[in-house]
């Protein structure tokens, strides 16, 4: 019989394989209704029943149906309870009309396995989850708004979710909304449709804290940043708390209203950056651990290692594994691991070369690409080379001899030059900065 926990696991899958905004924006706003062999999903609107209808019904039923071991019929509608009348679309084909359009809004919920305690803290995160500490302590005060920024995958979600369920956990009748901003602009359209205006800015500029996932969604669309510079200042004169998070400085959005580049910036900005090795094991780590998975400290070594770009991939990784011992009733081991994600880290070592690390740090520092291989020791070339040769070695599998060949150096030269770049990183700040973000450039 399908139950709750069956949806869940789907839910885990589905995270595995799609980016967190298609998550947060098309799935988690569904309620499920589960019989013996059928699964309806409830949409909060006609717009999120669509887009799901086209693009991942299909997913959720074979999913659904590789779970429980036997073919699930999803059909999906809009509603509002599970007392409602179902009628809607189905993943056999078949469809009618749908109900009421004009749902409640923020109908985004906080996700409990997202706390501020279960977030792995390392260099490349710690400035945001101290930020997130501080405003969950204190909601509505010096750190208002809260921007969190970075690429996809580096954990600014986890963290907004963490910081609501921390306000919460303080003060449970608290009115937390969490939205992204793409489901927003939709009810936002919605209210307009249905003239609901007034029922919707009233929800929006009440809350107590206001969480807003992926707010550069809103660039290039005028009139929803005219709503949202409306809200924006409705909560901060009432003291309310606003968490965004975009995937850039907002000052570098060149379609968001200058009125709204100024306050977003008003409280605190903070970046999250790519995990290093270290946090990446741990993540790992505790992942499995989360999902009572027995992953040894070698295959996080093996897997850390190789995948580097975000925590949705090890995410990924991890998952496939799981799924693949599951299936087979094989230990997860090292060799294991490298055959179940062989296609996996074949993509990474494909796409981080010595030659494109070359290319890229010579085009980073302005500088020809023989001046790399060259025997000239300027400090202007020495410096880029000891740079490239120790990206060499953290990025691909090559060992020092062979990054010493591809240099024209010898693996002395190549080892000094990791050792070196390590110590510099320690102590300059500009150089640590060139070589996280070269490692972006190179990993994403």
């Amino acid at each position: 019989m399908l139950n709750q926990d069956l949806w869940d696991r789907c839910i885990s899958r589905l995270e595995a394989d799609l980016p967190e905004k298609e998550i947060s924006t098309w799935i988690r706003p569904l309620r499920v209704i589960l019989s013996d062999d059928q699964m309806t999903l409830l949409a909060p609107n006609r717009i999120v029943m669509d887009r799901v209808k086209s693009d991942f019904l299909g997913r959720i039923q074979r999913t659904m149906s590789s779970l429980a071991a036997y073919d699930v019929v999803v059909n999906i509608a809009v509603g509002g309870t599970s007392s409602d009348p179902v009628r809607g679309a189905s993943s056999n084909g078949s469809s009618a009309a749908a109900l009421d359009d004009t749902m409640p809004y923020g109908r985004g919920k906080l996700d409990p396995r997202y706390t501020l305690a279960s977030f792995i803290e390392g260099k490349s995160n710690s400035q945001a989850r101290a930020a997130g500490l501080q405003v969950a302590s204190a909601p509505g005060g010096i750190y208002n708004p809260l921007l969190i920024y970075g690429e996809s995958g580096l954990g600014k979600t986890h963290l907004m979710h963490g910081i609501g369920n921390a306000i919460l956990a303080e003060k449970a009748n608290a009115r937390i909304v969490y939205v992204g901003a793409e489901q927003w602009f939709n009810q936002m359209v919605s209210a307009i449709r249905y003239g609901r205006q007034v029922e919707f800015k009233n929800f929006y500029r009440t809350v107590d804290a206001l969480l807003i996932d992926d707010i550069h969604f809103l660039a290039g669309k005028e009139h929803s940043q005219e709503e949202f510079f409306h809200t924006f200042n409705a909560l901060i004169d009432g003291r309310r708390q606003i968490v965004m998070t975009c995937d850039r400085y907002p000052r570098e959005l060149d379609a968001l209203d200058d009125r709204l580049k100024s306050r977003f910036t008003w409280g605190l900005s903070v970046p999250v950056e790519p995990p290093e090795f270290e946090t990446r094991i741990a993540i790992l780590l505790a992942k499995a651990d989360v999902l009572g998975v027995r992953l040894p400290e070698d295959v996080a070594v093996l897997v850390a290692q190789r995948i580097r770009s975000n925590v949705r991939e090890l995410e990924g990784a991890l998952h496939r594994l799981n799924a693949s011992a599951r299936l087979t009733g094989a230990p997860i081991t090292a060799e294991f691991a490298r055959t179940t994600l062989k296609d996996m880290l074949a993509s990474y070592d494909r796409a981080v070369t010595l030659d494109n690390i070359k290319r890229t740090v010579a085009a980073y520092y302005n500088i020809r690409l023989a001046d790399l291989t060259s025997v000239r020791r300027t400090r202007t070339l020495a410096r880029p080379r000891q740079v490239a040769m120790a990206l060499s070695k953290e990025l691909t599998r090559h060992s020092y001899p062979e990054i010493g060949t591809a240099f024209g150096k010898d693996h002395t030269t190549v080892l000094h030059a990791v050792r070196k770049v390590a110590e510099l990183c320690r102590e300059d700040d500009r150089l640590k900065e060139d070589y996280e973000n070269l490692l972006r450039q190179l990993t994403n």
